[in-house]
């Protein structure tokens, strides 16, 4: 069975979303945004999908409350599922 594993970031808001997309760009963290995965959350519709190898770069990011977030987690894709483990 095959699987991805990334980072992935939750927001309160879009406009959250948003101002995470611009850092992300600022710190150069390759990202995707993505509609949030139902396994998730139900908060914002937008999520940001990284590659896991940035996870302590966005955490630095997020420590120095350059983003605010409504968490962050590991989220592993399956051939035919989603699992997501919270990581703040």
């Amino acid at each position: 069975m095959s699987q991805r594993e990334n980072g992935l970031i939750t927001f309160e808001s879009t406009s959250l979303a948003l101002q995470g997309e611009a850092v992300f760009k600022q710190e150069n963290i390759d990202f995707k945004t993505i509609p949030t995965p139902r396994e998730v959350s139900h908060s914002c519709g937008l999520a940001l999908l990284f590659d896991s190898d940035d996870i302590d770069k966005v955490k630095d990011v997020i420590e120095k409350g350059k983003i605010n977030i409504d968490s962050l987690y590991k989220f592993i894709k399956y051939e035919n599922r989603n699992k997501a483990e919270k990581i703040l």
